[in-house]
């Protein structure tokens, strides 16, 4: 899956092209590198997202296209 899309259906960022803006600003790092929203995430990645004063850290724990609202946290673990 795309990286901004697994931004958007996970609900760490609310919508897709404020996920593909955040991309292309290189506010969003995986395993340490900076990287394009076309990324394709992988189970395992560890995703580092900066938004203003913000900073979140997380590892994905499993890539479903579609996933309720309550279930969205549910793909991703924080790291300290």
């Amino acid at each position: 899956m795309r990286l901004d899309k697994y931004l958007k259906v996970s609900r760490l960022i609310k919508r897709r092209t404020v996920a593909n803006e955040a991309c292309d600003a290189g506010k969003v790092t995986v395993n340490g590198k900076i990287a394009r929203a076309s990324y394709d995430v992988k189970e395992g990645d560890v995703l580092e997202i900066t938004l203003g004063a913000r900073s979140v850290k997380v590892r994905v724990t499993t890539v479903r296209e579609v996933v309720r609202k309550e279930e969205a946290a549910t793909m991703y673990e924080a790291v300290v």
